[in-house]
């Protein structure tokens, strides 16, 4: 006799057959046939106090694990909270399905209980949004979703799940091995990798770009073996400040001088001035690599005749494709002062490390914090805003994960759990301010309760300080408003009282113990740190 499922029970083992092991929720009427689905399943739920957070949560785990994260929440209102995340997976090439319930099939458009156009609302900001059918065609729909997000320029999909179709039982289909949820191949040529390495060799100041899908820790890796290769620094952007990401020290000055760019996935937008000088030379050529036809198509037009070659490929195929045809640069000066302009730091910087009397600098905070990032299963998580640009300045590690190109504040906390879920033997350092600490401070209550401990280190200037200092520098101190927060805000406090540990800083000695006993309590726990409200870092040479 066949076994009769529910169409919960095939989601549930679909999501196995993805390699799905944990998935980040939040309950809610439409998806308790889901919740019942997975006891038993080996998919542990982390359950989060907010939607939006539950996708973070999901971002977080897939640029770590390489996994496609998973978040599930209720129909809804439910949705339309997770909804607000998805620009940040979409802007980070991040590889995320979000699950949502949805009012049955058999009553929409008769006024159902939470009724909404979801796959609409949620279609601007996914790569593909759409509703489940059937509970026979679901395990496909599971896999379709999934095979999406993680082919050519990843990015989040959607799939609502009405109740019907999870309620609904029906002799259990045959569900496809991983394969089917795997990547679409899409390959960059051996002829288009050798063509473009000659390009590359012919060219005196050439520079290679990698998009924020390789900005994890295994296109990190993939990067590193092409730049072995080349002798060149490949610059990886995933900076919603562009040209100005701290973290690329002053690439931009170099950038300007260049003769060709190598985009290797790259999407030509905003973060390189579009292309036009003075930012990059007009008289520079362009290799233009993209998985996205439409984007490839948009570059042509922008760029007419100085791009060299265009092909159609995903950024990771392209640079392991190039990292096998392209040899040594011959211009070793170029190379050399190209990846001095990255590395490049203020000199002054080092001596805010010691600074010992008057408001805390951000510099000095971020100079105290670097040991805490040093091993090598760490994690440095850096939020908007201006202290996280000096944290992005100044520290680095074996792993890091940035708001991102969507340029949005508040996913620290969640990304900061989803952090140490997927790193458990390291520490997990996320660097914030006071603005970003209020979105999701009540995901400390979902530390506490998973045993998720990390440390958060919170830069208090009691202001919304990134848009007080474009009124400052736009406006002038005379028209400043509207940015304060109350000074001095007990933010460890908050974080106490949901489980975590606190500690209070005032002076810059008090930094470094007041982190290490934040470390060893074992929970998580909120340093926070009276700091000077200063602009996020401008970094030229010379």
């Amino acid at each position: 006799m066949a076994e009769t499922i529910r169409g919960a029970d095939i989601l549930v083992r679909a999501l196995k057959q993805a390699g799905t092991s944990r998935i980040f929720s939040l309950s809610g009427n439409h998806i308790m046939p889901v919740y019942d689905a997975l006891l038993g399943s080996g998919i542990e739920i982390i359950h989060t106090r907010h939607e939006a957070a539950a996708v973070h949560m999901a971002d977080a785990w897939a640029r770590l694990t390489g996994e496609c994260g998973v978040a599930l929440v209720t129909g809804g209102q439910g949705h339309s909270n997770a909804v607000a995340a998805l620009p940040t997976a979409l802007a980070g090439e991040v590889p995320v399905l979000l699950l949502s319930g949805h009012a049955p099939n058999a009553e929409l458009g008769l006024g159902a209980f939470q009724e909404l156009a979801q796959a609409r609302m949620a279609e601007p900001v996914c790569k593909k949004s759409f509703t489940a059918s059937t509970p026979e065609a679901l395990a496909q729909e599971v896999a379709l979703a999934i095979r999406i997000a993680r082919s050519g320029r990843p990015g989040p999909v959607h799939l609502s799940l009405p109740t019907d179709v999870l309620d609904a039982k029906i002799d259990a289909p045959t569900i496809r091995g991983p394969s089917a949820y795997a990547a679409a191949p899409a390959p960059l040529s051996a002829d288009s990798a050798a063509a473009i390495a000659a390009v590359i060799a012919r060219a005196e100041r050439p520079v290679l770009v990698a998009p924020p899908a390789l900005c994890t820790p295994a296109g990190r890796r993939a990067i590193a073996a092409l730049s072995a290769a080349s002798g060149l620094p490949v610059a990886a952007m995933e900076s919603p400040r562009g040209l100005g990401d701290p973290s690329l020290g002053a690439f931009a000055q170099a950038l300007a001088e260049a003769d060709l760019v190598v985009l290797l996935g790259k999407a030509l937008d905003f973060t390189l001035r579009f292309g036009r000088a003075p930012a990059i030379p007009a008289a520079a050529r362009f290799v233009v690599v993209d998985p996205d036809a439409a984007l490839l198509a948009r570059a042509a037009g922008s760029l007419g005749e100085r791009i060299a070659i265009a092909a159609l490929a995903g950024a990771a195929e392209a640079v392991a494709a190039l990292t096998a045809a392209v040899a040594p640069h011959g211009n070793a000066a170029w190379a050399a002062r190209l990846a001095g302009a990255i590395a490049f730091r203020p000199p002054g910087w080092a001596a805010l490390a010691d600074a010992a009397e008057g408001p805390i600098h951000p510099a000095t905070l971020c100079q105290a914090l670097r040991p805490f990032v040093a091993g090598a299963d760490d994690v440095l998580v850096c939020d908007g805003g201006e202290i996280g640009q000096w944290a992005q300045a100044i520290l680095s590690g074996p792993a890091r994960i940035i708001n991102g190109v969507a340029g949005a504040i508040g996913a620290g906390l969640p990304f900061a759990l989803a952090a140490r879920a997927a790193r458990p033997a390291g520490r997990i350092l996320a660097v914030m301010g006071d603005g970003t600490f209020g979105f999701h401070m009540a995901e400390f209550d979902t530390a506490h309760r998973h045993g998720l401990p990390f440390v958060a280190v919170v830069g208090n200037d009691a202001k919304w300080n990134a848009e007080h200092q474009i009124q400052l520098r736009e406006y002038g101190a005379n028209r400043a408003h509207g940015c304060e927060l109350a000074p001095g805000t007990r933010y460890d406090l908050v974080a106490a009282a949901l489980g975590a540990h606190g500690e209070f800083v005032t002076r810059a000695e008090e930094i470094a113990p007041a982190v290490e006993r934040a470390f060893a309590s074992g929970r998580a726990a909120c340093v926070n740190v009276l700091i000077e409200g200063q602009p996020a870092p401008s970094i030229r040479m010379g």
